[in-house]
């Protein structure tokens, strides 16, 4: 880059100073002597050739002034090329320079490619792994999902053929019932006659118990039916018409303040059964005297008189009667031996018995069993009650009971998390109302009010809940959800936001209690219609 190259005019240059050299080898200055002396120049030299010396001068003088120009020329074309190669070595170098630091910037920029690539390559296998798993996932739960459709499928299928079979037991158990009611009649009617033939007997007995106070009176009463009879028709009466009445005390439960006068009517009400239910509580020693028909009308009306106490104070004197109450209706009444007038009641040595809790007959069974779970506090007597019920509520007819009794707040009373260990036989016994039937939704609207919503609410605030417990209720709070009403009771008491709460820490696993409580919210329009779908497809 450095090397010059010579132009071609310097050449031709060369060759003009060569010629003119030998041009004066030719000319007159070459033969002419040059004395050493002035005069013998002056002598020496003539005019022409003087002249001729003066052209070839002159001509000598062009000839090194056209070089010279043309030496110039080439000096300064000779500077602007070294000019010019300078400006181009100095791109030269900024473009090496340039070069050389894209070259750096490739180099990490492809670094950094590879960086991104391995990134890249590390988060598609990991995306694909969980991808897999949640496959996996969504295969088991719709395994599970159709697994526990066959099971429910096949569990209808008992429900109805039990239901059938129990429908054929119940007639063959009234046509039993009928047979034994003409049999006692038959066994009552023959006691009295043997009574009366042996009433020497009596009279003998009494004599050697003298020390004794005599029975009174009112014992023969028993024998009367007729007088049962009538009271219990008044009793049935008294029930249906009067004590049966609570829906307006509940809706003053839902925020609705009674009439005065309705308050006082029923205080005046509750001071009553305060008053008769001792006096009833009594009158059960004598029951196993009395025709077995006439037993439901009389618990009947000790049931409303204890649902009349509910919205009143319970006084502390009730509470030794309503245990004693509880226990004879659990155990049943047996007649004593040792009751001074027994023998003027039979003349077999066998005690009879009254049976309500253990009764055959399904009405007053329901009925003994509402009374236990009302009276009674120990914990064994309270479940094989609750077993009871819902066995009972399997049957169409327990259905209609429970409703025609308006059993909910009794059951509501034990739906609390301090009766842990019967938690799960409450919530089964509400769970049976729920089966599809024509009761179901009688029930639901009995559920629909601010203590069955309040009492719920508590629960679902236990910390730590059993899961079975939560699967349950949240059935029951589907089917409540879909009574577009309810919605306020939901909001009144947060309940909505509570199962929200639930569904976001609810494992996936749990896709029985996930599919309910995405429904209830569902219901309640607050998530959209997708997500229950894609959540009913697991």
């Amino acid at each position: 880059m450095g090397t010059v190259i010579q132009p071609t005019n310097l050449a031709s240059n060369s060759r003009n100073w060569t010629e003119c050299c030998s041009d004066l080898s030719d000319s007159p200055l070459k033969h002419v002597s040059f004395p050493t002396s002035k005069v013998s120049n002056k002598q020496n030299l003539h005019p022409h050739q003087i002249n001729r010396i003066y052209d070839e001068l002159f001509e000598i003088h062009q000839k090194l002034q056209c070089e010279t120009t043309a030496q110039q020329e080439f000096a300064e074309e000779l500077q602007k090329r070294e000019h010019f190669l300078v400006e181009r070595e100095q791109l030269l170098f900024r473009h090496e320079t340039a070069l050389s630091k894209i070259k750096g910037v490739e180099e990490e920029v492809l670094t950094r490619f590879q960086i991104i690539k391995e990134r890249h390559n590390t988060e598609v296998e990991h995306l694909t792994e969980v991808l897999k798993e949640k496959n996996k996932e969504s295969k088991r739960l719709r395994s599970s999902f159709d697994a526990l459709k066959e099971l429910n499928d096949n569990l209808k299928k008992q429900l109805n053929e039990v239901s059938e079979e129990n429908r054929k037991m119940e007639i063959q158990a009234k046509r039993v019932q009928a047979r034994l009611d003409n049999l006692q009649r038959k066994f009552e009617f023959m006691t009295i006659q043997k009574l009366k033939g042996n009433s020497h007997v009596a009279h003998e007995m009494k004599s050697l118990k003298q020390e004794k106070v005599p029975v009174s009176k009112t014992g023969k009463v028993p024998l009367n039916a007729q007088v049962y009879e009538l009271l219990t028709i008044f009793m049935d009466w008294i029930s249906d018409h009067h004590l049966s009445k609570l829906k307006s005390e509940e809706s003053g439960m839902d925020g609705e303040k009674p009439v005065l006068g309705f308050a006082a009517q029923r205080n005046e009400i509750q001071e009553k059964c305060v008053k008769l239910l001792p006096m009833m509580t009594e009158q059960l020693q004598w029951m196993p005297f009395v025709n077995a028909k006439l037993h439901e009308p009389f618990v009947k009306f000790m049931y409303w008189s204890l649902r009349q106490l509910d919205a009143g104070t319970q006084h502390s004197t009730m509470t030794s009667t309503l245990r004693r109450l509880g226990e004879d209706i659990f155990k049943g009444v047996v007649t004593k031996r040792t009751d001074n007038n027994y023998l003027e009641h039979s003349v077999e040595n066998k005690p009879k018995t009254a049976a309500f809790f253990k009764s055959s007959n399904l009405p007053l069974r329901f009925l003994s069993t509402l009374i236990v779970l009302k009276t009674v506090t120990q914990a064994d007597y309270l479940a094989q009650a609750f077993d009871s019920l819902c066995l009972d509520l399997k049957t169409d007819e327990g259905k209609v009971l429970f409703l025609e009794y308006q059993a909910v707040p009794v059951i509501l009373n034990h739906l609390r998390i301090s009766s842990k260990g019967l938690l799960s036989n409450v919530i089964d016994s509400l769970l049976q109302m729920t089966v599809e039937s024509k009761s179901l939704q009688p029930f639901l609207e009995a559920c629909s009010n601010t203590l069955f919503f309040r009492t719920c609410s508590v629960l679902l605030r236990t910390p730590k809940l059993d899961l079975q417990i939560l699967e349950k209720l949240s059935i029951i709070l589907q089917k409540l959800s879909k009574i577009k009403s309810n919605k306020k009771l939901f909001e009144l008491f947060t309940i909505h936001l509570m199962l929200q709460e639930i569904q976001r820490t609810t494992h996936p696993e749990h896709a029985f209690l996930c599919i309910n409580l995405n429904s209830t919210l569902f219901n309640l329009g607050l998530t959209k219609c997708n997500s229950v779908a894609s959540n009913a497809s697991h």
